[in-house]
């Protein structure tokens, strides 16, 4: 026989899922469920959600504005390493979960609560994303995974449920939507159901933060990011706080059909699952950092963060943000932006970011050394011996 709970702390959304999760948790449980819902800039209304929490017989409800939090000290953080999950996941969902975390349980301790819940399902990586942040938080945390002990295993099966016990979900008429949303100030996901085919192209009206770039403006539009210490603090010039600056980005981006990704990716738990992406501010963002350590970063410093890049990846994918090798590579990837400071131009048309310029006060970017013309700093009778020595192995081997 399980031990009984107490109370709950439950991640909830307000969606389907969430709100029968509320329901059943106190019908299963018998227990006060305590509900935290995080604005991350989902880009609709999170209020809506306390008014459902409190129908759903909600003990205590949570909703709090962490935008500036999570660009702050998750997103540039993340992108300080130019971080890439398998070439192309700009790790939009995977970066959201460990503050949820991380105040789920910091709630459950301010409310005594001797568990928490989530709406992950058995199959994807979010269980694992939430369920490592818990431990790391609190140790001896009682988890409840719903969609690993009830019997509600569909869509289908899910509405029934809510029909039958009256509960709200929303705008919906009852059908089954076409597809999985998942959304924050750093993307959208659209996964599941029509998607998941991989063969079947996703519907151009499923898109909400871009134009295609079929239908974006046939006239460029120029535009400069600011960095110090890589980090992004400004927009043609003006200063904005990280949310604000990301808003701006996905602005600018949107409009000209930016970030847009169609992709295949390998989950934790060993399956391999399609999902479509739109990150246009996360994709300028990312080209304009790495077009300023172009110009300010050293060559080894440079290959080596490019190196450690695809594990620190992998670390945020998995749910390891809160572990210490995540930490101890942040450290060193963090003492390579000290000098990450100037200014990237960028040109943004129709899909594309190209860059046009860039310039910075700590450039290692020597016009003297480079020239084509006659210059007094650079021998070039000294690379015929640095070429012989190099090589030296492969004139032996030869031999």
């Amino acid at each position: 026989m399980k031990k009984p709970v107490k109370k709950v702390v439950l991640a909830y959304s307000g969606g389907l899922d969430t709100s029968i999760i509320l329901h059943w948790l106190k019908e299963h449980y018998n227990c006060e469920v305590v509900t935290f819902t995080a604005d991350l800039g989902q880009g609709e209304e999170v209020e809506p959600a306390r008014e459902k929490a409190k129908k759903g017989g909600a003990s205590a409800i949570y909703i709090e504005d962490v935008r500036e939090e999570f660009v702050r000290d998750f997103v540039f953080p993340m992108f300080r390493a130019n971080t890439v999950y398998e070439g192309t996941y700009l790790l939009g969902t995977s970066i959201a979960r460990p503050l949820i975390a991380k105040r789920q349980i910091e709630i459950a301790i301010a409310e005594g609560a001797d568990a928490v819940s989530h709406g992950a399902t058995g199959k994807g990586n979010d269980q694992v994303r939430f369920e490592l942040g818990y431990y790391a938080f609190k140790p001896d945390i009682r988890i409840i995974a719903p969609w690993r002990e009830w019997d509600l295993n569909s869509r289908t099966k899910l509405l029934e449920y809510a029909q039958s016990h009256q509960i709200p979900i929303g705008n919906r008429t009852g059908d089954e939507p076409p597809y999985s949303m998942d959304a924050n100030l750093l993307h959208i996901s659209y996964e599941g159901r029509a998607l998941e085919d991989p063969w079947v192209a996703p519907d151009e009206a499923m898109f909400l933060r871009s134009v295609s770039p079929e239908k974006a403006p046939d006239k460029a539009e120029e535009i400069t990011v600011e960095f110090e210490k890589g980090d992004a603090v400004a927009v043609n010039g003006q200063k904005l706080s990280p949310a604000n600056l990301l808003t701006k980005l996905n602005e600018l981006g949107g409009k000209h059909g930016i970030g847009r990704l169609d992709l295949v990716e390998n989950r934790y738990v060993g399956m391999k699952s399609r999902g479509i992406y739109e990150t246009p501010g996360g994709t300028i963002l990312l080209a304009a950092h790495r077009a300023i350590e172009s110009i300010a970063l050293d060559r080894e410093a440079m290959h080596l963060k490019d190196e450690l890049m695809p594990r620190y990846a992998k670390l945020i994918y998995q749910g390891y943000w809160w572990s210490p090798e995540r930490k101890m590579l942040q450290a060193a990837i963090d003492a390579t932006q000290e000098k990450i400071t100037g200014t990237v131009r960028l040109k943004l048309y129709k899909g594309n970011t190209i860059v046009t310029g860039r310039k910075s006060p700590y450039s290692l970017y020597s016009m003297q050394h480079v020239t084509f013309e006659a210059d007094t700093v650079y021998d070039q009778r000294d690379a015929e011996g640095f070429i012989k020595l190099n090589a030296l192995r492969l004139r032996l081997a030869k031999k």
